[in-house]
C-alpha cells in the first residue's frame, strides 16, 4: 500500500468522477460567484463485529491526503497552476501520510441498484462480508464537502459475525483498489477517534460515538 512511486502532477482536463463548474448569482441585491465541483453521492456502512466485539474499518491511500501534506511541506507544488506541467515531485513524503482509516464506503453510480444494495455490494468487496439489506439499518443522510461538492452521503449501520465473513475483502483490483481491512476493538474505539495520529474520516468518529449512544447501551453486560 504504501510503494507509491513515479509522482507526477498534471492539470485534470476531464475526469469521470470531477466536473468543475462556476455559478453566477445574485444574493440580496448583490452579485456573486461560486466555484463548485459535481461528483456523485455515496454511501458509508458502519459495521460491527459481533463474534469479537469490534467495528470493522477500512484503511488506504488517498492521493488527495497525500498531495496536502505535499503541499504543506513543499508550498511550490501546487505553484504556477496555469502552466500545461507542474513541477515533478522531487522530494516526496512517505506515503504514509496519504493512508486514512475511513468508514467501509462506495460512490452511487449504478442507476439500477438501490442505495442499501450498493452498501451491500460495498460491505462485500472491501470488507469481505456478505450481508443483506435486512441486515441493513439506516442512521441518517447528510452534505459532504458544502464548499466545493455539497454530495449527499448516506450511512447505513450493519452487524456482521465471523460466519458471514466470505472472502479477505480489499476491494477490486481491476478498479485500482488496494484495501486493507481494519479491526478497532470496541473498549478502544473513543480512544481511536480521538487520536490524531490516526488519520481518519468524520464518518469515523460520527459514526462511533453514534453506535456509543445507541447501540453499546443495548449491549449485554460482561
Amino acid at each position: 500500500m504504501e510503494a507509491i512511486e513515479e509522482l507526477a502532477v498534471q492539470p485534470c482536463t476531464s475526469s469521470l468522477y470531477l466536473r468543475p463548474f462556476r455559478l453566477s448569482y445574485r444574493q440580496n441585491g448583490t452579485k456573486k460567484f461560486w466555484d463548485f465541483m459535481r461528483t456523485h453521492d455515496s454511501v458509508s456502512i458502519l459495521i460491527f463485529n459481533t463474534s469479537r466485539q469490534c467495528f470493522v474499518v477500512v484503511k488506504q491511500f488517498r492521493p488527495a491526503v497525500y498531495m496536502c501534506e505535499m503541499e504543506r511541506h513543499h508550498p511550490q507544488v501546487f505553484q504556477n497552476q496555469d502552466k500545461e506541467s507542474l513541477p515533478s515531485l522531487e522530494n516526496p513524503l512517505p506515503a504514509v501520510v496519504g493512508v486514512t482509516y475511513e468508514l467501509c464506503a462506495g460512490i452511487v453510480d449504478k442507476p439500477g441498484l438501490s442505495l442499501e444494495e450498493i452498501a451491500c455490494e460495498e460491505v462485500l468487496e472491501e470488507c469481505g462480508y456478505r450481508v443483506s439489506i435486512a441486515d441493513l439499518r439506516r442512521i441518517t443522510s447528510y452534505r459532504s464537502g458544502v464548499g466545493v461538492t455539497g454530495s449527499r452521503q448516506t450511512l447505513f449501520y450493519a452487524e456482521v459475525n465471523d460466519q458471514m465473513r466470505t472472502s479477505g475483502g480489499g476491494g477490486q483490483p481491476e478498479e485500482g483498489e488496494l484495501i486493507e481491512v481494519v479491526e478497532i476493538p470496541l473498549e478502544e474505539s473513543m480512544k481511536f477517534a480521538y487520536d490524531e495520529t490516526f488519520p481518519k474520516t468524520m464518518g469515523v468518529i460520527f459514526s462511533f460515538m453514534w453506535f456509543h449512544n445507541n447501540i453499546a447501551p443495548k449491549l449485554p453486560k460482561k
